[in-house]
Order: structure tokens, then C-alpha cells, then sequence
């Protein structure tokens, strides 16, 4: 292969654009091609279908992930490593799923927050496939694409960076407001973090899935939307800044706080760990 071609075929961004493209274009070709044609004809109600074309999708992503740079990059693919997978699901979502629950917590405390009643009927199985399938598209390609190959390039500082700033897409999602922007900077942050101390997608992964789930389960909106189902109908009141208004409970000054304090306290732990990887890039 011609030196220049090869070096632009093996480029770090080359690698990312790569890695999105030919992943996200097998899974929409498969999911509306395939899956969709398939199992509405087999199963009428998509209440039913919807959940397993999500979970189908969903391996999908991972497989053309895997056998893409594994081919690509002719290594083992470290961050899809299910070594400690049980630890890393379980202990991620319960993390995730606590962080949401100190911020209500505290909002009843102050009198900002009340259940008014609990009832599954308004949370089909079909939003948490969703939010299990939104969370890795984002978690695959920020954390365990763009994080891990700028890290790997010009170190973890400047990866941690751009993690952050891949995040501001969500600044068009309904009802942000100018502290959503700082709130989706500390979210890249944290979630940089959690990939780089564990360098699997794993922990950020089940951590996203848990403070997803917790939103709706609080009867909040989730990210400025209010169509993602609620297990506790209850009733938020008070500033915006406490409880996050319409933006849902990420929203909140309380619920940013912890988040940030998460992802600062990994970054010194990794730093005591020698997981801070310096910068290749000027090295000769």
C-alpha cells in the first residue's frame, strides 16, 4: 500500500469517521431494511416489536464495532471487554440511578418535589429499549471511539477536552437553556471519566442507562422531553435552578454538582493510578 494512502487510511480522525460511518450505516441499512420489514410482518403490535428491534439493533452496533477495528486496528478491542462486565453493569447503573435519586431526595427534602402515586402502566418496556439503545450510539462513539482514540493520540487531557465538547450537540435538545450548556460540559466530562478509568465503555454505559431510567422513574422530564413514559407520577415546584424545570432533573444545580464531583473524583483516582496518559503527539 502507497505511504501517503495508508497514512491517511490509518489517520486517528480517518479512524473516527470511519468507525461512525461504516457502524452506523450497517445499522440503519439492518434495522429499516431488515428488522423493521421482518418483524412488523411477523408481529402486529409494535408495542412488542419495537423493544426487540431495539435490542437486535443493539447487538448489531456492537458486532460491526468489534469486527470493524478489529480488522481495522488488528487488535484486541480492550474497551468492549467483558471481563468485568457483571461489576461494571450492575455497580454503573446503581451509580447512575443513586446520583438522580440524591438530587430528589433532597428536593423533598426542601419541599420542592412530591409523589403523588406509582404505577408501571405508564412506562411500556419499549422507552427503556430505547434508552438502552440511545445510550450506547452515544457511549460507543464519544467514549469508546472519540475519547479512546484521541487519548491514545495526544493523550488524556485534550481527549477529555474534545469528550466535553462532543457533548454540546445536546444543546439543541427541547427547552435548553444557557445552563444546560454547562451542565453538557460536566456530562462529558464525568462520562470521559468513567471511560478512562475503567477504559471500557461498560461503566459509562450502565451509568447512562441508570440515570436515564431514574428521570421518567421520578416522574421527571428526561433531557427537556416529557414523552418518556414516568413510573412516580409527582409534582416538581420551585426555581428552575433546583429542580431543573423543564429540562427534567439533570437540570438541576444539585443534580450538576454531583455529576462533577463524580467525574473529579475519578480523575484524581486515575491520576493516583498512572492512567493519565501523556501526550505521544511531539514525541520523535
Amino acid at each position: 500500500m502507497n505511504a501517503s494512502i495508508k497514512s491517511v487510511l490509518y489517520f486517528p480522525v480517518t479512524k473516527i469517521i470511519a468507525g461512525i460511518v461504516v457502524c452506523f450505516s450497517l445499522f440503519v441499512v439492518i434495522q429499516n431494511f431488515v428488522l423493521k420489514p421482518l418483524l412488523y410482518s411477523i408481529i402486529q403490535d409494535k408495542n412488542i416489536a419495537n423493544p426487540i428491534i431495539h435490542s437486535i439493533s443493539l447487538l448489531v452496533l456492537l458486532a460491526s464495532y468489534y469486527y470493524l477495528f478489529r480488522f481495522y486496528d488488528k487488535r484486541n478491542i480492550t474497551e468492549l471487554s467483558t471481563r468485568y462486565l457483571l461489576k461494571e453493569m450492575f455497580g454503573g447503573f446503581f451509580f447512575g440511578f443513586c446520583t438522580i435519586s440524591l438530587s430528589i431526595f433532597i428536593l423533598y427534602l426542601l419541599g420542592n418535589y412530591q409523589a403523588i402515586s406509582f404505577s408501571t402502566a405508564h412506562y411500556p418496556i419499549k422507552f427503556f429499549t430505547v434508552l438502552m439503545f440511545a445510550a450506547l450510539v452515544e457511549d460507543l462513539f464519544h467514549r469508546g471511539l472519540i475519547v479512546r482514540v484521541f487519548e491514545n493520540w495526544i493523550g488524556t487531557h485534550p481527549a477529555i477536552v474534545i469528550g466535553m465538547l462532543v457533548e454540546l450537540q445536546h444543546i439543541s435538545n427541547p427547552n435548553s437553556n444557557l445552563f444546560s450548556l454547562f451542565y453538557y460540559l460536566i456530562w462529558g466530562f464525568t462520562m470521559a471519566m468513567l471511560f478512562i478509568y475503567t477504559k471500557r465503555i461498560w461503566l459509562p454505559y450502565f451509568f447512562h442507562i441508570g440515570w436515564n431510567f431514574a428521570q421518567p422513574f421520578y416522574g421527571s422530564n428526561l433531557t427537556g422531553t416529557d414523552d418518556m413514559g414516568t413510573i412516580i407520577q409527582s409534582r416538581f415546584n420551585g426555581p428552575e435552578l433546583l429542580t431543573g424545570g423543564a429540562v427534567g432533573i439533570e437540570g438541576s444545580i444539585f443534580t450538576a454538582t454531583f455529576l462533577l464531583l463524580i467525574g473529579i473524583g475519578l480523575y484524581f483516582r486515575a491520576k493516583r493510578e498512572g492512567k493519565i496518559v501523556k501526550s505521544n503527539l511531539f514525541k520523535r
